[in-house]
């Protein structure tokens, strides 16, 4: 009985993903649930595990195809034995065409030691009419894939017009000091982190504004109640559910922080689905609270604590990261004291925390000492005014200033 392997869920908004390396090869056994190939797409890596035990019949989709939602990748013989000796040149010349694979033929299959690029890769490359050595892989093993050619012909692009000698990729660097370096190839987590996180600044007309929050009212309620809180409902009371639920009600102000621009219209959210910036090992995730608005500090707290416990295991999915309407970044658990977040596209806002700090404030005319927090709102100024922007960010402050204007909706 033939089993099928198939693309699992990509996630919305995602349509393709790239096959990046198989593990195994036809003729191995297999057991279910082993890893049989590892998928790469914009946000996320994905393994693909074996349906059931059995024979890896044949793979359908090779190392560098790129593959839709569902797609067949593979097929596997259940309840067989794995196959023996390495099939002769010719059955490798007839698999390579039984895959469908643009070009492929015997060279392309024979088992070699050196590391293969992405066929897509080999293909782009040609097209821009770039070596090898022009390509820095990021693939498993240093793999060129075909994202990486298309980074190398941007740099290109970008990079002053050469001098009679060829454009080095960075400056020489001396023996003593190239001993002592090491060169670590970056995950296509970090790569795609770095890629939006410039499509932002690109794109947006971004700026931020900054205002501060006297954080002595949270701070009483939270020593008063996170006792019975814990009690009750198992869970600590943090900082977060406070600004998520100052962030819900000042977005109901103003929605235009609540929207995305999709090319000529503005898109109004009437819901929020509140992003929480994750630092992990392997780089900033963001999962998604979805209908932050429509939860209790209870809710909020659960939910934060799961994603946040998921992120930092790497269980994460696409699905969990993806349909965010607004974002809130806290550095002040690293201990910055001020900083400027970049949006999340194609989201209009996001709000940065930091540490909580003992400062010097005049109030009613007394210079005291109370726990103050900077807080900076980056935002999309091609959908949100200065006025607009400035309001929201006041009334977030109005709301953790006094807690108890959430409960009276003012």
């Amino acid at each position: 009985m033939s089993i099928e392997v198939r693309v699992p869920s990509l996630g919305e908004s995602v349509t393709e993903a790239t096959v990046a390396t198989w593990f195994k090869k036809p003729g191995d056994a297999v057991a279910q649930d082993e890893i049989l190939c590892e998928l790469e797409t914009d946000k996320v890596s994905l393994d693909v595990p074996a349906p059931a035990a059995g024979v890896l019949a044949e793979i359908l989709a090779p190392d560098g195809t790129t593959v839709a939602a569902n797609a067949l990748l593979a097929m596997i013989s259940e309840g067989g034995a794995a196959a023996a000796p390495t099939p002769k040149k010719d059955d490798k010349a007839d698999k390579a065409e039984a895959v469908g694979s643009p070009g492929a033929g015997p060279e392309q299959v024979v088992p070699r030691s050196d590391v293969e690029d992405a066929p897509s890769a080999k293909v782009a490359m040609a097209e821009a009419g770039l070596t090898r050595d022009q390509v820095t892989g990021t693939g498993r093993d240093g793999r060129v894939m075909k994202d990486d050619v298309a980074t190398a012909v941007a740099a290109m692009k970008s990079a002053p017009a050469p001098s009679s000698a060829p454009a080095a990729p960075r400056a020489p660097v001396a023996a003593d000091d190239a001993s002592r370096e090491e060169r670590v190839k970056m995950t296509k987590l970090r790569q795609t982190i770095a890629r939006r996180l410039k499509e932002a600044q690109n794109t947006a007309a971004m700026l931020t504004t900054y205002n501060e929050a006297d954080m002595s009212g949270i701070m009483e309620l939270r020593n008063e109640f996170k006792d019975s809180f814990e009690k009750k409902h198992e869970v600590k009371l943090g900082f977060m559910s406070f600004f998520v639920k100052a962030c819900c009600h000042a977005l109901k102000e103003v929605p235009e922080v609540n929207a995305e621009i999709d090319g000529t219209d503005v898109v109004y959210k009437n819901f929020v689905h509140m992003g929480v910036a994750v630092g992990t090992p392997s780089g900033l995730v963001v999962p998604v609270v979805r209908d932050a608005d429509q939860m209790s500090f209870a809710g909020i707290e659960k939910k934060i604590a799961e994603l946040g416990a998921r992120a930092r295991d790497g269980k994460l999915t696409m699905a969990e990261m993806q349909g965010g309407s607004f974002t809130i970044s806290n550095g002040g658990v690293y201990g910055s004291l001020m900083s400027s977040p970049i949006l999340n596209p194609p989201q209009s806002g996001i709000l940065g925390m930091h540490k909580i700090q003992d400062r010097p404030v005049v109030v009613k005319g007394q210079i005291v000492i109370r726990p103050m927090m900077y807080l900076a709102l980056s935002y999309d100024h091609r959908i949100v005014d200065g006025k607009g922007a400035v309001t929201f960010l006041v009334r977030v402050k109005e709301a953790l200033e006094d807690p108890r204007r959430l409960l009276m909706d003012l």
